[in-house]
């Protein structure tokens, strides 16, 4: 005898199924059967996907999806990073081509440090440099050209700044300064059949004030065309290069340092014409990039289903219990109906679709944004890779690590919040105290490094014996600093870490031997002692199990 009060909805897979409407005046048999529903419905949602599909002939769609996903999302990025590949070379290959070319003298070195020291070679790289360019049609071995603005072709800026006052005697330990920094630039044009000899020939009009002088400029652009693309069946892009090398006098030591900067952008060739499979191939490329937007959409639509399920089942546990049980669920059996994977899948799902878009329109040649699409790409497709742990954590012997790494992160973070600020507080020491007077120590970011360095083990001696000894306490100081550093975080902070996460590890291991504690959600579903092969999970409108079922055993 059903009860009005009492409403039961058929089972389906649609936004109603299951669906109670309980009162505090059923009878005794209906409380039971209600019971019995919630947990079986419960023990349904939190079974894997051959679990589900022994219970009701579910097939594991999502799986089938990830799997599908993980191989076509590798495909991918292994085919954009061949092409990235090939663009990060011809980037590289032409900033060290431009710096042989129009420095003079320059030799490629590990630290790249290049300076002169007399006016006269001031005057002689700038010379140089000016010739070279002039010269670069006839010189050059790549096929760089001018930049055309309409039918003039952009000149090369040589700018000086210097201070717009500048007295000073120091011999007399007197000078007489204005800060205020004034620029005079002129324009050398490349049609100019002009060529710059010695100093005492040159027809510059340039003068340097090196007591007033800060900085000497020489700003150019040059193009170019990366046509290796095209061994690879790709369309060339064109590239920009905007060059300027600076002569930088600003800390007036008698070192004026030089440098070559390259500042590049990539565009789309105009008026092009390949004649081949080029074009054929970039359109099966975008196909199976469609594909793949495809694909990461019908993955990203089932995981965003299954967490709405579970935000909707969770309510409906935390209402069941509270009406039959009169208890608050806890935050942390709340927290098991928001399956952490899935968003994990729905973030790499998104990253891949707008990845992917990016991809088409680099092929399309519309866009250039390859480093965009180079973090889109690589974080999606590592995540896709992280998802195959949760499959994986399905069965006991493999998610030891998971369920490690969970139990730890709490503590981890704790952890790591207080030996951050030790950390902090050597860097600061050692930035301000060393910097001086050892190379590694120079900047904020170069002391972090270095002190990171120091925990792993790696550069030791090298970082103790760089250390210069022009003042016997800094150097006193420097031995007892990482001295003390070492000792701490190698034998101390280093090993309570590694304690930390192996009593986690033995904690668990444990637990899966005699079994993980009790929590009200847990004790409530176990209480359903229905198998998955039982049939009681089946709906009536579902056809029976097929004995082909290779997740049938």
């Amino acid at each position: 005898m059903a009860n009005p009060e009492v409403v039961i909805s058929s089972c389906s897979s649609h936004e109603e199924e299951n669906r109670y409407t309980f009162n505090q005046q059923n009878s005794p048999t209906e409380e039971l059967l209600l019971e019995d529903m919630m947990r079986r419905k419960l023990k349904f949602f939190f079974m894997n996907p051959c679990e589900k599909f022994w219970a009701r002939g579910r097939k594991p769609w999502k799986l089938a999806i990830q799997i599908l996903k993980i191989a076509m999302v590798t495909i991918q990025l292994v085919f954009f990073g061949l092409s990235n590949q090939m663009v990060v070379a011809f980037k590289e290959e032409n900033t060290i081509a431009f710096k042989h070319l129009f420095l003079k003298g320059y030799m490629d070195r590990m630290d790249d440090t290049y300076a002169v020291y007399t006016q006269r070679d001031v005057y002689d790289q700038i010379i140089f440099a000016v010739n070279q360019y002039l010269q670069l049609r006839n010189i050059s071995v790549g096929n760089h050209a001018y930049e055309n603005k309409g039918s003039k072709q952009s000149a090369m800026a040589i700018c000086q700044h210097f201070y717009k006052q500048g007295n000073i005697y120091p011999g007399n330990d007197t000078f007489v300064i204005d800060p205020e920094i004034e620029t005079e630039c002129f324009f050398v044009e490349p049609e100019q059949s002009l060529h710059f000899g010695t100093l005492e020939e040159t027809k510059l009009n340039l003068t340097l004030d090196f007591h007033r002088l800060l900085t000497v400029e020489l700003r150019f652009k040059l193009k170019a065309i990366n046509l290796q693309t095209i061994r690879h069946h790709e369309l060339p892009d064109c590239y920009d290069f905007t060059l300027t090398i600076t002569f930088d006098n600003k800390a007036h030591s008698g070192r004026i340092k030089i440098s070559l900067d390259n500042d590049i952008s990539i565009r789309e060739c105009k008026d092009w014409n390949v004649s081949g499979s080029i074009q054929k191939n970039t359109h099966y490329m975008m196909i199976f990039d469609a594909f793949v937007i495809l694909t990461c959409l019908s993955s990203l639509v089932l995981c965003i289903r299954s967490v709405a399920k579970g935000l909707q089942l969770q309510q409906e546990f935390v209402n069941f219990f509270l009406l039959h049980y009169k208890k608050e669920v806890s935050v942390s059996d709340r927290m098991e109906f928001v399956n952490g994977w899935y968003i994990m899948i729905i973030i790499s799902d998104m990253l891949t679709v707008i990845g992917s878009i990016l991809k088409m329109e680099i092929q399309a040649k519309s866009l250039t944004s390859y480093d965009v699409c180079s973090i889109l790409l690589g974080t999606s497709t590592m995540l896709v890779w992280l998802g195959v742990i949760r499959y994986l954590g399905f069965f006991q012997k493999y998610n030891l690590i998971i369920l490690t790494l969970q139990a730890a992160l709490p503590n981890v973070i704790r952890f790591c919040c207080c030996a951050a600020m030790i950390y902090l507080g050597y860097c600061f020491c050692g930035w301000i105290v060393l910097g001086p007077y050892h190379d590694k120590f120079r900047s904020l970011n170069m002391v972090s490094e270095c002190l990171f360095s120091l925990i792993n083990g790696d550069d030791m001696f090298n970082t103790f014996a760089r250390m210069q000894q022009k003042s016997y306490l800094v150097w006193l100081f420097s031995r007892i600093y990482l001295y003390s550093f070492i000792s701490l975080f190698i034998y101390m902070i280093l090993s309570l870490f590694i304690a930390l996460i192996t009593d986690t590890y033995e904690t668990i291991k444990y637990y899966q031997q005699n079994g993980f504690p009790e929590t009200d959600l847990r004790t409530f579903i176990a209480e359903c002692k229905d198998l998955p092969n039982s049939g009681k999970y089946r709906l009536e409108d579902e056809p029976p199990i097929s004995i082909f079922c290779c997740c049938k055993k």
